[in-house]
């Protein structure tokens, strides 16, 4: 198992912290109801996916 040689220094570490950001997540208008949804994901409010109607809403 990989071990490592030194210890960190509290910059490095803190550094390295710093980029574990929570990314926003990605929205689309639905074409029909025009609310946001998921991309390549059936909407929740009206029930269509790709121009036709998937789930029972």
């Amino acid at each position: 198992m990989a071990v490592p040689k030194r210890k960190m220094s509290r910059s490095n570490t803190r550094s390295r912290r710093a980029n574990w950001k929570a990314a926003v997540v990605a929205t689309v208008a639905c074409p029909q109801c025009k609310s946001p949804k998921l991309p390549h994901a059936a909407c929740s409010v009206c029930g269509t996916y790709n121009g036709r109607q998937v789930l029972e809403v």
